[in-house]
């Protein structure tokens, strides 16, 4: 059987990796705590379900418009003008098939074979290899802890070639929880004013898991409105990440060219979910924001509680619910046989010693690094904590 040579350029999420190897071993009866998948452990918000429910009784079971039903896209349009002054007109917007879709048809319809695209790293992991599926090249550009895994301007010119089409990232970022601030998104703004061809992906599905009481898009600044493409979506800020439905907001003229390339792939993303998050949009917000001081929560556990293992270095996450530690100082110690050369080493290590699910960092672009999920129970993490820290403690 051949398979198509495109598979070749890009590999399994190693996010999904670690799941399926954590669901593996709990199978087996072992005693694990997950903290690879990046999913909040919360229900959608009964609000929401109710909406669907009276969806599906009202008949609202056939095949939607492929760039989303017009009522969502409405919502979409006034959501992005209460929370972040941003206007956009319903066909400016398009629903997908979560925010992922998304990014694959704004990737897919504009980079050419050979096109650049600069990443700040750490990154989410589908970045990469969704500009690998376009036959775009990926210019990493490393952002170390000592600046919060922030890019700064002086890095992002020195990124820009004649080449270069596209920039991507994400505030509130996964892996790392940064957070750009006004100030410094203007920053990067005045380099971009330099260059007009190039085109902004705005990650901004951690948008409501932020912890420093506000958000900030780029796309608010006059230079960037029609050279930026926002995606957001539902799973994350509704904990709605079974329900697959994401958004983008952008230039008309790529808006409309992802239409065309979504309705050969999936059409309209799923009904009774679109019914449902104009609900989610325009209705109640007290469990979004009630699931968020539970973050912020863990999030001060968490962090405080990993810096004070001995050898760990970490940042203090402003949104999302990741920690994201170098454990570099580790690199080259040993436990019996097992010697950790490389954050692969560690990620298996603390998963067989410490019954922990982790990622390796440098799925993301930061090889000294791993990545853990503060979305679970505060039950959960503090053993985590405390496994993690017992298996670190056996390394000489």
């Amino acid at each position: 059987m051949q398979l198509a040579d495109r598979l070749k350029r890009f590999s399994e999420p190693q996010t999904i990796r670690m799941a399926k190897l954590s669901r593996e071993l709990k199978a087996q009866g072992l005693d694990i705590i997950d903290l690879s998948l990046g999913e909040p452990d919360f229900r959608t918000p009964q609000h929401i379900c109710n909406a669907a429910t009276e969806a599906m009784n009202a008949g609202y079971t056939k095949y939607p418009p492929v760039a989303g039903i017009p009522e969502l896209r409405t919502a979409i349009c006034t959501k992005l003008q209460r929370d972040n002054g941003l206007q956009y007109a319903p066909d400016e917007v398009m629903v997908s098939t979560g925010a992922k879709q998304s990014l694959a048809n704004a990737i897919l319809c504009t980079i050419n074979p050979g096109d650049e695209v600069i990443i700040p790293t750490p990154f989410w992991v589908t970045y990469g290899a969704l500009v690998q599926l376009a036959e775009g090249i990926n210019v990493f550009v490393n952002c170390t802890i000592d600046t919060d895994f922030k890019i700064t301007p002086a890095q992002l010119e020195a990124a820009i070639t004649e080449k270069t089409r596209m920039f991507i990232f994400s505030s509130p970022c996964n892996p790392t929880g940064t957070v750009y601030s006004k100030e410094e998104l203007a920053a990067l703004v005045a380099v971009f004013e330099r260059y007009p061809n190039i085109l902004v992906i705005s990650d901004e599905i951690y948008e409501y898991i932020n912890f420093r009481g506000g958000h900030e898009s780029i796309a608010q600044f006059p230079a960037m409105r029609h050279r930026t493409v926002v995606v957001n979506g539902f799973s994350k800020g509704f904990a709605m990440t079974g329900w697959r439905l994401g958004y983008m907001a952008g230039p008309r003229e790529i808006v409309q060219a992802c239409e065309k390339l979504q309705g050969q792939f999936t059409s309209g993303a799923n009904s009774i979910s679109q019914r449902a998050a104009v609900v989610a949009l325009t209705g109640d917000m007290a469990p979004t924001k009630l699931m968020n001081e539970a973050f912020r929560q863990r999030r001060d556990f968490t962090i405080p509680a990993l810096a004070n293992i001995p050898g760990v270095k970490i940042n203090n996450p402003e949104g999302a619910f990741y920690a994201f530690p170098d454990i570099s100082s580790f690199f080259g110690k040993s436990y019996g046989a097992t010697k950790i050369n490389n954050d692969e080493d560690m990620a298996m290590y603390l998963l067989h010693e410490g019954r922990v699910t982790t990622v390796m960092g440098s799925a993301f672009g930061a090889d000294k690094c791993l990545r853990l999920s503060f979305a679970t129970s505060m039950e959960n993490l503090e053993n985590a904590v405390k496994r993690i820290a017992e298996a670190l403690g056996k390394l000489k």
